[in-house]
């Protein structure tokens, strides 16, 4: 794990109902921001993210993970300064809404010097007080309520407890970065256009100006610390839609060559075979096939003081277009 350093001197915003106390009142507020020129960044608690490298149009989606590893719903970041957790955590054990247990606790821990003395109040400007965040989107999601630590005190330049795996690190940050990923729906080119052929094979690529490496960068200022995870596409898994096709390559799956996946079809390539296609054996009678095209994007990240790519579940993200197939055993082309 990498030492964080922090860069700046203005504490993370504190809302004046926030209390603090891990899953007891976590954080979701969010808002946006723009640079007036379409690039825009959202920021969630401490986490900013940059998607100006992102895939963006009507047609993209998040990719869904190869495994069941799924990103964080919760993370730890900066919050508090002594004096701003003090705010936050006397107006509740005066309300004694919270029970008082609960409340003798919380001021042993934060007051008592078990293990913080007046707030920490002697470290101020020296560090911050971390507490959890829910990543925007995740709000109802079981895994929001993982971050039930109480805030906890982090020196200035200091890593965060080993012992919590979601306190911000730029592993975190990247992970952070892999749910914001959007990639195009697949729509693969198809060739011959419209009504394919029995037994003719279709060339099936493609369009490179849409699948192309895509990335999002997410940072907190505050610490000096930022991860970029970038997705790019390998492979692309074709489902004719029906058992009665052959696809080429026999897997379905054809990978990426040179940057690009499939060969446009050209003149002259009517009766070769496809390096990525699909031949129909037969016809599709009033209705279509739906043509199911997935592709695999291969993820990976960078990061403040990570040496070269480290890599992140591979994603899928696909989609269906019709196929006409017509009993026709010759064509011209």
């Amino acid at each position: 794990m990498t030492a964080a350093a922090f860069t700046g001197a203005t504490a993370p915003a504190v809302a004046d109902n926030e209390i603090g106390g891990g899953a007891q009142s976590p954080s979701t507020g969010a808002h946006g921001e723009s640079d007036g020129k379409g690039t825009v960044s959202a920021t969630a608690g401490a986490v900013v993210y940059d998607r100006s490298k992102n895939g963006s149009g009507a047609s993209v989606g998040p990719v869904a993970t190869a495994t069941n590893w799924t990103p964080p719903a919760c993370y730890y970041a900066p919050r508090y300064t002594p004096e701003q957790l003090k705010k936050a955590k006397e107006p509740v054990w005066e309300a004694e809404s919270t029970g008082y247990q609960w409340d003798a606790q919380q001021r042993d821990k934060y007051v008592n010097g078990h293990p913080y003395k007046d707030f920490n109040k002697e470290k101020a400007g020296k560090g911050y007080f971390w507490d959890s965040y829910v990543t925007p989107g995740r709000e109802g999601d079981p895994g929001a309520l993982d971050c039930n630590e109480d805030a906890f005190w982090v020196d200035t330049g200091d890593d965060p407890p080993a012992e919590i795996p979601q306190a911000i690190t730029p592993e975190v940050l990247a992970q952070l970065a892999y749910a914001e990923i959007r990639v195009p729906t697949t729509e693969v080119e198809l060739r011959p256009a419209g009504a394919t052929k029995v037994n003719l094979p279709t060339w099936a690529w493609l369009d490179a100006t849409d699948f192309k490496p895509v990335s999002v960068t997410a940072s907190v200022p505050l610490l000096g610390v930022e991860a970029t995870t970038t997705a790019e596409p390998v492979s692309v898994k074709i489902d004719p839609g029906t058992a009665d096709a052959q696809t080429f390559p026999a897997s379905g799956v054809c990978e990426a060559v040179n940057g690009t996946i499939g060969e446009p079809y050209a003149r002259g390539k009517a009766e070769k075979t496809p390096p990525c296609g699909v031949k129909y054996l037969r016809a599709s009678g009033n209705g279509s096939y739906q043509l199911k095209a997935t592709v695999t994007w291969k993820i990976h990240w960078t990061g403040t003081g990570v040496a070269g790519e480290q890599p992140l579940p591979d994603g899928d993200f696909g989609g269906e277009q019709d196929v006409v197939v017509q009993e026709i055993q010759a064509v011209n082309r």
